[in-house]
């Protein structure tokens, strides 16, 4: 949904697209190739939200763009799902994650996140902005603690397992993969409320 605010109206290249339940407000301008999927909001109310080339903004994500501090997003850049960008600036190739992941049987709170391919045992606890990383059962990880960390995540695999590419492919790449799979969306129709016409209610 495209929605003018206070004059302002969304800019949208024909390259790009935008879920019908997504919202555009105000001052909002995309780049080339952008993908905005179902339920994201990016709103302008009294700053600008702007985005480079092969950038997607995840399900359910909230860009807001402030007077004093507009949104204005590099190239290949993703938003992850939930993720809150609020009247910041985001360089190239960056990679924005979700906030929290709740795992089954376990309790992560807030802004802590459980490392794809790890796995959580039942009734762990991950405390507030923790990370927990690691299979068969993941160890937990205080804020700080980067190259313990990365010492288990680098063998998760998160590129090969989220992008289906090697480590070190770079965020131009995999932004650019990521475009054109999502432009699998640009032929999406909304369809009606109403029953097929050529089907039969007997």
């Amino acid at each position: 949904m495209l929605i003018e605010h206070r004059g302002q109206r969304p800019v949208v290249p024909a390259s790009a697209y935008v879920a019908p339940t997504a919202v555009l407000c105000g001052a909002v301008t995309l780049g080339e190739h952008a993908r905005v999927l179902h339920g994201a909001v990016l709103t302008a109310e009294d700053g600008e939200v702007r985005t480079g080339d092969n950038v997607v903004v995840m399900e359910n994500a909230l860009v807001r763009g402030r007077r004093r501090h507009p949104v204005l997003i590099g190239n290949a850049v993703l938003i992850g799902p939930h993720a809150h960008v609020n009247g910041a600036r985001i360089e190239d190739e960056v990679f924005v994650a979700t906030g929290a992941v709740a795992g089954a049987g376990s309790e992560l709170r807030i802004n802590s996140v459980l490392h794809v391919n790890s796995i959580l045992p039942p009734g762990s606890v991950v405390p507030i902005g923790w990370i927990a990383a690691g299979a068969p059962e993941a160890k937990l990880f205080a804020p700080g603690q980067h190259d313990e960390l990365w010492e288990v995540q680098r063998e998760l695999d998160f590129p090969g397992t989220a992008y289906g590419v090697p480590r070190g492919t770079s965020m131009r790449d995999i932004m650019a993969r990521q475009a054109d799979h999502f432009a699998a969306h640009l032929d999406d129709r909304v369809l009606d409320d109403d029953p097929d016409p050529n089907s039969s209610t007997d």
